[in-house]
């Protein structure tokens, strides 16, 4: 039952990002237009079949790399970390940590009803960087609130992680349906889009 709420909450962060951010959840991936001159239609097809799997792929990797900096470094300091780790991406990383916080706080305030608004209140109006000194600040018999962050980060990522694997699998799944071999697809999709 606890993974389920888990797996909803992130859910409703998710959307709450692509709401900030102004997202289409039906938004289409972009088209990667190939760099190949091969003009095989079969190779077209076969490339196209691996399009959603090698986004998710994508995506995977990059989770996996904040997982890695999000465990290895300093709360204050894994935004800065992420936005110089990972500079292709155009995102706020402080805003998205604070708006999982947010989140998060306000499911453990509302509804699960362990904590106190107040807390609250001040993860709201706190700046990601600043919000376990605060915290242990107003709180100071509150626990060890690095540890209860990076914990929320931690967990967040991980089931992010694992909904990417999830869908990749079925992506898999699907070719494996066509009657193709998912490593063979692959294989075309690199050599149509000039990927080594």
């Amino acid at each position: 039952m606890q993974d389920e709420n888990t797996d909803r909450l992130l859910e409703l962060q998710m959307k709450e990002l692509k709401d900030t951010y102004g997202l289409d959840e039906q938004e289409e991936a972009p088209v990667v237009k190939a760099k190949s001159t091969a003009k095989n239609p079969k190779d077209a097809k076969l490339a196209e079949m691996y399009e959603d799997a090698a986004e998710y792929e994508k995506e995977l990797e990059g989770f996996e790399a904040e997982l890695e900096i999000v465990k290895a470094n300093a709360l204050k300091d894994i935004p800065d970390i992420l936005t110089q780790e990972l500079p292709d991406e155009e995102r706020d990383y402080a805003q998205e940590l604070q708006a999982a916080l947010v989140a998060n706080w306000t499911h453990l305030v509302e509804t699960e009803k362990t904590h106190p608004a107040e807390q609250l209140a001040l993860v709201k109006e706190t700046a990601f960087c600043d919000i376990v000194e605060a915290l242990s600040t107003a709180y100071p018999d509150g626990g060890d609130f690095e540890e209860m962050v990076r914990d929320i980060l931690v967990k967040r990522l991980e089931v992010l992680i694992s909904i990417k694997k999830e869908h990749i699998k079925e992506e898999m799944d699907e070719i494996y349906i066509a009657g193709l071999k998912p490593s063979y697809v692959k294989r075309i999709y690199k050599k149509y889009h000039g990927i080594d």
